[in-house]
């Protein structure tokens, strides 16, 4: 039983304990942080719900204290994240961050510094590396079906507008992140499948990084629409970007196109895309395209069921997880992608094995928010992306599709 503290209660936090951390049967949350008080009364009334008692504390350093932790949850905004993941680190607290942006490269350093100086076991819980189309056509890719792969594509597309634009009074820390940066802000739900496709920090690694942004005028159009907008709201003058676009340049010569896309109205899409010699893989449409099909005129791109083709190679490459994932695990969160990578990481603490999402994972796919808004304030300049891993990924091992 792996004895755990949760940090941040926050709306992913507490959904997180609620659907996933309290379901599995190798895990214990014995302390509770948070800064406000109201966060951890409703979080410690979920845990005894499942028969827990946790501790509650205000200041994540007195909860990282508590005797007999082997296991921190880090869920707090992302600009704290490297901050108290590094603390916990040197405690000799395995850590489990959820995921975000860094706008400092030297908090990707501190990261990666301090688990090499003390050797603590750190994951990024990037869930989307654990989704089923993601799992399904990496293997694909793997076993040859796309060829030699040369790019692949990708985007966190989602009208967050309201989250954003009423951070202030929901206690919300992405108000802050628009207000005072304009940059690839979120960028790990679609490149970390994509690193893991394409072998980054395991034999091959990203280059450079070019950024480039439109005006920032959506959420202040949505404001101006709302009648119980607050009056500083309304004066508000954000940064960000509505649309943002990142091209990314690697050793092996891929190309990787990343897409931000947040503040104006559209439907939910991380357009996972892959390009190879011999096919095409594209998630919007869930459609897999090789070589030799008939080709697709632009009829077969309506949404009337005829596109979700991928699915006839699930009985060959779907990995076993997804093949026989439980209704508990479904249910977990995002459709089952929660409870894998969430499982992924209490297994690991309890196996001494390594984390599948590591921590120069963490650092380069964070590092793109960094690099993306030095890039667009120097109008699309290439950023050369830092070597985390100091030379070893050029022999660091590829993991199996089921082991991240």
């Amino acid at each position: 039983m792996v004895k755990a503290c949760v940090i941040g209660l926050g709306c992913r936090g507490y959904q997180l304990i609620r659907d996933v951390l309290t379901k599995n049967d190798n895990l214990e949350i014995i302390a509770v942080c948070d800064v406000y008080e109201d966060r951890i009364v409703q979080a410690q009334e979920e845990l005894e719900k499942n028969g827990q008692t946790a501790q509650g504390f205000t200041d994540y350093k007195e909860a990282l204290a508590v005797e007999g932790l082997q296991a921190a949850f880090v869920f707090t905004n992302w600009g704290t994240h490297t901050e108290i993941a590094c603390h916990a680190m040197r405690q000799g607290i395995p850590v489990a961050s959820e995921v975000g942006s860094e706008l400092s490269l030297e908090n990707c350093w501190a990261l990666v510094n301090t688990h090499e100086e003390t050797g603590t076991p750190y994951m990024l819980m990037e869930n989307c590396c654990y989704d089923r189309a993601e799992m399904l056509v990496t293997a694909m890719a793997r076993h040859g079906k796309f060829g030699t792969v040369v790019h692949c594509a990708g985007s966190y597309s989602h009208d967050l507008r309201q989250e954003v634009a009423y951070g202030h009074v929901n206690r919300h820390y992405r108000y802050d992140v628009y207000r005072d940066h304009c940059a690839d802000n979120y960028p790990t739900h679609e490149l970390g499948p994509i690193a893991k496709l394409l072998d980054i920090n395991r034999g091959n690694r990203i280059v450079s990084v070019s950024s480039f942004a439109t005006k920032a005028v959506g959420l202040k159009e949505y404001i101006a629409t709302r009648e119980d907008a607050t009056d500083e709201m309304r004066a508000e003058t954000f940064r960000q970007g509505d649309v943002v676009h990142t091209v990314l340049t690697c050793e092996n010569g891929e190309t990787i196109l990343l897409r931000l896309d947040t503040t104006m109205p559209r439907f939910y899409s991380r357009d996972f895309t892959v390009r190879g010699t011999k096919g095409m893989y594209t998630q919007d449409t869930n459609m897999v395209h090789m070589d030799g099909d008939p080709e697709w005129g632009i009829v077969h791109f309506l949404k009337d069921g005829s596109l979700d083709n991928a699915v006839k190679y699930e009985d060959e490459f779907l990995p076993a997880i997804w093949k026989n994932i439980t209704p508990e695990a479904q249910a977990a969160g995002h459709g089952g992608m929660d409870w894998f990578v969430y499982k992924a990481f209490v297994d690991a603490v309890q196996n001494g094995t390594p984390m599948p999402i590591d921590v120069y994972d963490s650092a380069t796919w964070q590092a793109v928010g960094a690099l993306s808004e030095k890039s667009i304030a120097e109008g699309g300049a290439p950023q050369a992306m830092p070597d985390f891993t100091r030379g070893a990924w050029k022999t660091r091992p590829r993991l199996d599709v089921v082991e991240y």
